[in-house]
């Protein structure tokens, strides 16, 4: 297997379906798991929700394909936290471990980029994974939507750009770059963004900048048109 050949990365374990998978993750730790969303027994969308319900969970990628709108955006919602396609090559596949491992700009991986274009509008029409399987949309009190702006207006002027820009797809060596500022400065905005707005982690506050209207799909495909 492509990732047992890289000297810093070991398979701990395979499971044929999502139940199967909440097993054996019961018993062996994990750093990292690929998801593929179509299982027998019990889904990836659902095995990722539970997942990243335990604590201390590891991070979750999901394998997908394009055809897959509505799981891909209820996934986002259940907690991956980023996304891989299942024709990548092998590289970009140990790219994607390595990334989400060391908590980076998943959001920034080409596949991921092009995911975000293709789902773009879902995530802007404020669809969740609760409400494509079947709940009931909340009052405008409690609505996630009305959370989502409140967070986002708790972000500093400085904070809301950089939460742009992450959207856009912005690594911290990208954010240091336009910005003009260190590596530190640069996590210490992040973890700022993160922790203002409730994310797990970056795939969770680029959802939210969709969902507010703070970065719209056109504004990804006029990015890859430049």
């Amino acid at each position: 297997m492509v990732i047992d050949s890289q000297p810093d990365l070991v398979v701990v374990g395979a499971a044929g379906d999502g139940a199967a998978a909440l097993e054996l993750l019961a018993d062996v730790d994990a750093d990292v798991v690929l998801m593929d969303v179509r299982m027998p027994r019990m889904d990836g969308l659902e095995a990722t929700r539970r997942l990243t319900a335990r604590p201390d969970a590891p991070k979750v990628v999901v394998l997908t394909t394009f055809d897959l709108d509505e799981y891909v955006v209820a996934a986002i919602g259940a907690g991956a936290s980023g996304f891989l396609l299942k024709d990548a090559e092998p590289e970009e596949l140990l790219r994607a471990v390595r990334t989400v491992h060391a908590g980076d700009a998943v959001i920034a991986a080409r596949a991921t980029r092009a995911l975000l274009q293709h789902v773009g509008p879902l995530l802007a029409g404020g669809r969740t994974g609760a409400e494509d399987a079947g709940g009931t949309a909340a009052t405008a009190a409690s609505s996630p939507l009305a959370a989502d702006a409140a967070a986002l207006a708790a972000l500093t002027p400085r904070e809301r750009e950089v939460l742009e820009l992450m959207a856009r797809g912005a690594s911290n060596a990208d954010l240091m770059a336009r910005l003009f500022v260190s590596e530190a400065t640069v996590k210490t905005h992040v973890g700022r963004v993160l922790a203002k707005t409730g994310s797990r982690d970056r795939v969770q506050a680029v959802v939210l900048a969709y969902r507010c209207g703070l970065v719209r799909p056109e504004d990804l495909l006029r990015d890859a048109a430049d």
